[in-house]
């Protein structure tokens, strides 16, 4: 089930809210919010839902271990069967298949692959588990003493699938106290709402016309044509993932949560480095804290912390060399603005280190497209004019120009500027009489297009994927 399906948004959603919000505490309303949240995993996943719940209580048990133990060798014992635990299973299932193809090639033997799918978000909820039992050994957070409010945290349906990646530490009071009031029921609907819309009225489009040239021959594909294929899969992942985070945000806020932001308009940075401080948010500390400062961070040995780091997230996105390799690509070019151009880059105009950096940003998404290395260098020397195809065709005209709608509201809704304009209009807003009344009304006039223009789109697509799922 996702969230830009008919049936969560219309049969699963409502009786979820209901139940929730007719439940008369709040020890029942997370009882009831933890069995739709495994009702919701079932739904795709009615095999590997055993292993969410037996990874939640192999945590929860651990960190009872360490907390009893800290004084002797038993809590790092414990630490390490967490870690082996965890990380065992995420190899397993992840890359398991993955290692067993690698050594087949390098030894020409026919050992089986497994037949097992990859069990949905087992990437997101394998680091929230175990971010959990390394921060009650850094004895950062208390040991939660409900085995149900634990599982609530592993299971929550509105981050399980894709993230964002959250810590226990973010949800450890929320888990006992927080309230529901209509205030921030409003804003959960509406931010809700903003992501549907960026999923399903931009991603779901964009993604469609990247696919079909993507995935399309590459013989005889024009140089612009290869550009524009690659620029609507740089929208699509965008506005899918942050899409995505903005419903799981939304909804956290409709049940009481408050999660952190995941995305921060990454298409405007200038730099490679502000690129991923504003993509991926969670992922990104939780590697820099759980990783990169542990190894040394700054203080010792920065450039092997680096390549380490970029060579996990880049294995974390899936058990496939392009992802390696798009990992090391931003490793280099991350080293690349740390020691070499961090003086000519602060000199450059905006503009320029703009484009430099959104060029790079897209060539990287060429290489997490393709799993396939051999399509992948095919559609990066055509776009850099090295396959000898022609600039352009009768038909790139028509590719590109019957596309400008959806290009202008990719390229607008990427940036600041909607919530610079609101901002602007409600500081001014403020000012006038009844303008609460009007705002109010407004925004549940926009909300019931997005809902209206996202039923009949969702009706009319075949075309749906969550790019995220498949890690």
């Amino acid at each position: 089930m996702v969230f830009s399906s008919l049936v969560f948004l219309f049969l699963f959603l409502p009786i979820c809210l209901i139940a929730y919000f007719l439940s008369p505490t709040l020890k029942i309303k997370n009882l009831v919010l933890l069995a739709f949240s495994i009702f919701f995993y079932a739904w795709g996943e009615p095999i590997w839902v055993f292993l969410l719940i037996f990874s939640g209580t192999v945590d929860f048990v651990i960190a009872k271990i360490i907390d009893k133990n800290r004084d002797n060798w038993k809590s790092k014992f414990a630490l390490i069967a967490s870690l082996t635990i965890n990380l065992g299973l995420l190899g397993f299932f992840k890359y398991g298949n993955f290692i067993v193809e690698n050594i087949n090639a390098l030894f020409n033997m026919q050992i089986p692959l497994s037949s097992m799918t990859l069990p949905i978000g087992i990437s997101f909820y394998t680091f929230q588990t175990l971010s959990y039992s390394i921060d009650v050994y850094r004895n950062e957070v208390k040991v939660q003493k409900s085995f149900s409010n634990f599982q609530l945290f592993v299971a929550l349906f509105p981050q399980l699938i894709a993230g964002p990646i959250l810590r226990y530490s973010e949800l450890e009071a929320q888990l006992n106290d927080r309230t529901s009031t209509l205030e921030k029921t409003s804003q959960g609907i509406s931010r809700f709402l903003i992501g549907l819309g960026k999923k399903v009225l931009i991603a779901n489009y964009v993604g469609e016309i990247a696919t079909t040239i993507l995935d399309g021959g590459l013989v005889g594909l024009p140089v612009i044509d290869a550009w524009f294929g690659v620029l609507m899969f740089t929208f699509q992942i965008y506005f899918d993932f942050s899409g995505y985070s903005d419903m799981a945000i939304g909804l956290g806020k409709i049940f009481g949560f408050e999660y952190g932001e995941n995305f921060n308009y990454p298409y405007i940075s200038k730099s490679i480095t502000e690129f991923w401080r504003r993509w991926h948010i969670s992922l990104g500390s939780f590697f820099r804290d759980y990783v990169y400062i542990p190894l040394g961070g700054n203080r010792s040995h920065q450039f092997r912390n680096i390549v380490v780091v970029w060579f996990l997230t880049g294995l974390w996105h899936g058990a496939s060399w392009n992802f390696v390799l798009w990992g090391m690509y931003f490793a280099v070019l991350l080293i690349l603005e740390k020691y070499i151009f961090k003086g000519i880059m602060s000199k450059l105009p905006k503009a320029l280190s703009w484009s430099y950096t959104f060029i790079l940003v897209m060539i990287g998404w060429v290489l997490f497209y393709y799993t396939d290395l051999t399509k992948c260098f095919a559609l990066l020397k055509i776009m850099f004019g090295l396959a000898g195809h022609e600039l352009y065709n009768a038909n790139t005209i028509y590719t590109v120009s019957s596309r400008y709608l959806i290009m202008i509201i990719s390229a607008l809704a990427s940036t600041p500027i909607v919530s610079f304009i609101k901002k602007n209009l409600e500081t001014i807003g403020n000012e006038l009489p009844h303008f609460q009344t009007i705002r109010m009304t407004f925004v549940a006039m926009v909300n019931l297009v997005i809902i209206f223009l996202c039923t009949t789109s969702l009706i009319g697509q075949s075309f749906n994927p969550f790019l995220y799922f498949r890690f």
